[in-house]
């Protein structure tokens, strides 16, 4: 009988960790989508009731401000083209902002997952039913790296991307009531496709980014004896402690500042999507310049920055060490 081939049994080290995980990769991003359309919801709701009180009481009927009806369609008829463009742009934000709360949620999901990933298996001792088995310490911890930095992040952008529509198709249901077209105002002005294209190509970024928090965490899970979060979590705080009290950084005319930027922040936020932008400097003050493709190329930038490559780098060889530890870590 030939052996089963080591792709063969990579993606079953994926499968195991997927089902063992299923709560926090698949049902986590599912639940915060899915509250986070129903409280926006909620909100146009009571923003809907709050506004036709207004109206009747006549709060709405000053002299500056004229609303016959709540009915916007006479104020978009008289938009420019420029305005329309904002328009587009600023649809294309709300619609990227709704579809964050699950991304939220991958953050702290592939966080505890890395510091439980190695240490779990040693503390109900099932190590030792895996390690009886044909499965190299390699796969073992590389499937769960790949979880962390792949499985779960498609996951969390499939719902997310789910999310965006969901919440567009609430925004649907209310447009029409002020004399607007959704299929011309929300999804005509707006580029939905190329929003969930962007949060695709985010995908690769985030596995990059992250490589230097997955691997600390997955470092802390292999060798602490106990309590992994204190260990991962009070090693680089006190780290940047010390530094900032001896003025470490001093020694390479840097400040304390960038200690705990690239090494402290580094090591334990980067699982959260998006903190690549601290590398860049981006910022999105008015929601009406946000341009989809723009933010793509913006986003790949980072990629030019030693800051990624460094940490990638960092987190491989954390990955390597745990692989390492987990050869003969058992705590017997």
């Amino acid at each position: 009988m030939a052996a089963p081939h080591p792709t063969h049994k990579f993606k079953l080290l994926l499968r195991r960790e997927f089902w063992e995980h299923k709560g926090g990769f698949f049902w986590a991003p599912i639940w915060a989508g899915g509250i986070s359309v129903v409280l926006a919801l909620m909100a146009l709701v009571v923003a809907e009731v709050g506004a036709r009180k207004a109206l009747a009481s006549g709060h709405l009927n000053g002299d500056s401000i004229r609303i016959n009806g709540l009915n916007f369609s006479g104020i978009t008829e008289k938009m420019s083209a420029a305005d329309l463009q904002q328009w587009g742009h600023a649809v294309d934000a709300s619609l990227l902002v709704s579809s964050v709360w699950p991304l939220i949620v991958l953050g702290f999901v592939v966080f505890f997952y890395c510091l439980g990933a190695l240490y779990d298996e040693r503390k109900d001792r099932s190590v030792l039913f895996w390690k009886s088995l044909p499965l190299s310490d390699r796969d073992t911890v590389l499937s769960k790296a790949a979880s962390a930095l792949v499985v779960a992040p498609v996951i969390a952008v499939g719902v997310a991307i789910a999310t965006m529509f969901a919440f567009g198709l609430v925004v649907s249901l209310v447009m029409p009531m002020h004399g607007l077209n959704p299929f011309k105002f929300f999804w005509g002005m707006g580029n939905p496709i190329e929003v969930a294209g962007t949060l695709v190509a985010a995908i690769p970024v985030y596995a990059a980014w992250a490589l230097p928090t997955v691997g600390w965490l997955m470092l802390c899970s292999a060798w602490a004896r106990s309590k992994p979060f204190l260990w991962a979590v009070m090693i680089p705080v006190f780290a940047g402690i010390f530094v900032a009290w001896f003025d470490v950084m001093n020694v390479f005319n840097l400040d304390t500042g960038w200690f705990w930027q690239h090494v402290v922040l580094r090591s334990l936020t980067s699982v959260f999507p998006g903190m690549w932008m601290t590398a860049q400097n981006v910022r999105i003050d008015n929601p009406a310049d946000f341009d989809a493709l723009s933010h793509i190329q913006g986003m790949y930038s980072v990629f030019a920055t030693p800051q990624m490559w460094i940490g990638a780098a960092v987190g491989i060889a954390m990955i390597v060490a745990a692989i390492r530890l987990r050869r003969w870590r058992d705590d017997n």
